[in-house]
């Protein structure tokens, strides 16, 4: 694990120039026929070009290649509700990845607000600068309402990656390790330790692949979501078992897969043990999972153990995903973000996992072998092949799925450029 302090973190933020991002120009500025050309009179040309067709708006500025990251900070990391001004570096890191990781470029945005209509009103007034929104660490339940009116009103690309980011990394890892102990995911029993945002969205996401919901327990603060219960919210209501379990450590009881996305050391030896053979556990806590990975891993030697931190194997990383995601939309201009969409970008990392690792990758992580299998799930964030591989599933899909607005006649010479795109950063 990297050691830092908190003046590492404090220099690092505040050294000049303060902050993670800066605006860079992209055109010639020097002449005066540069600045002639760039703003007034010659800057009226493509604005009326626009004016007859808006569609040119991605011809003539960068609308296309521009992800707008937005919050209100009620949900940040492991830091909770807090504020919008406290969540901008969070933002500015986020917009960073964007760029380094698929040459998106990205603002950060961060609103002074808790009322979901002043939220929605906000971005959806905003909406016509972006190619695509990124919508960051809101508090459920309200970012499902958040995220789903939007993209009813916005013909862009929408998605909280809180709900989404976890759900498609995870689900490619998920595919992986079933594979690997030979369990076939219609019949496995899982256990979802958080019902917020990313517990949701994960569980949402494992039913598409094939997870049964009868053979899934969710529990919250409070103990297993159960018929009984009567404080559920409907989102949480769906999930509500008819099983006669109140705690996790009933719940996990011949248990298959353990989905964490709670709170820092729930998870006991004695649990893990109680689980059925070969389990799968997902502890994906930050930065402390449910379950340390050596307690995990020294509770049974058939455990197949992820996490999302970098110092253990089978990192879960949202960085995965959502810069190849958005990448694969904005390239094939889709209007949205759908299922089919996500599931080929799950399927495309559950593939990559099972290619030979490049050197650089294993000298980037100091080790002299890797290759698929219960230490190698999912694929590492410095793979460079993310990019080839999960942003053209993604936009193969959207054009299938019929919310594509531009058509790609040439598979290898995209990811060719694709390829090239990284290889400028």
């Amino acid at each position: 694990m990297i050691k830092f302090t908190k003046q590492d973190a404090l220099d690092y933020h505040s050294k000049y120039p303060a902050g993670k991002l800066e605006i860079k120009p992209t055109k010639p500025y020097a002449t005066q026929m540069d600045l002639t050309l760039a703003y007034t009179p010659g800057v009226a040309e493509p604005c009326l070009e626009i004016k007859n067709n808006v569609e040119d708006v991605y011809k003539y500025t960068s609308k296309g290649n521009l992800v707008a990251v937005i919050t209100n900070g009620t949900a940040v990391l492991g830091l909770g509700n807090i504020g919008p001004e406290a969540s901008k570096p969070v933002m500015e890191g986020k917009s960073l990845l964007f760029k380094v990781f698929a040459d998106i470029d990205s603002y950060d945005i961060e609103l002074a607000t808790e009322d979901i209509d002043k939220f929605v009103e906000a971005v959806k007034l905003m909406a016509p600068t972006f190619g695509g929104i990124n919508l960051e660490d809101i508090k459920a339940p309200e970012c499902f309402e958040i995220e789903r009116r939007l993209k009813e009103m916005l013909n862009i690309p929408v998605m909280h990656d809180d709900q989404h980011g976890t759900a498609i990394i995870s689900g490619g890892a998920l595919l992986n390790a079933l594979e690997i102990t030979g369990k076939n995911i219609k019949d496995i029993k899982l256990v979802v330790s958080g019902s917020g945002a990313a517990g949701m969205s994960c569980t949402d996401f494992y039913v598409k692949l094939g997870v049964s919901i009868e053979n899934i327990v969710m529990l919250d603060i409070n103990g297993a979501l159960t018929k009984e219960r009567t404080d559920l919210n409907k989102y949480q209501q769906k999930y509500a078992t008819t099983r006669n379990v109140k705690t996790l450590a009933e719940a996990m009881v011949g248990a298959d897969v353990f989905l964490g996305v709670s709170a820092a050391n729930i998870v006991t030896k004695e649990m893990i043990k109680s689980m059925a053979p070969n389990p799968i556990v997902f502890a994906m806590a930050n930065p402390n999972p449910e379950i340390s990975y050596k307690d995990a891993v020294e509770s049974r030697d058939d455990i197949i153990m992820a996490t999302g931190r970098s110092d253990n194997p089978n990192q879960v990383n949202n960085v995965l995903g959502f810069p190849f995601i958005f990448r694969g939309a904005l390239d094939v201009r889709a209007t949205t973000i759908n299922e089919e969409m996500k599931l080929a970008a799950a399927y495309a990392l559950a593939e990559l996992a099972k290619e030979p690792v490049p050197e650089y990758v294993l000298e980037a992580y100091n080790i002299h072998e890797l290759s698929f299998g219960k230490n190698y799930i999912i694929p590492k964030p410095v793979d460079k092949r993310l990019i080839s591989y999960v942003s053209s599933a993604v936009a193969k899909a959207a054009i299938e799925s019929g919310v594509a607005t531009l058509k790609i006649d040439n598979w290898d010479a995209y990811k060719d450029s694709l390829n090239k795109r990284i290889e400028r950063k």
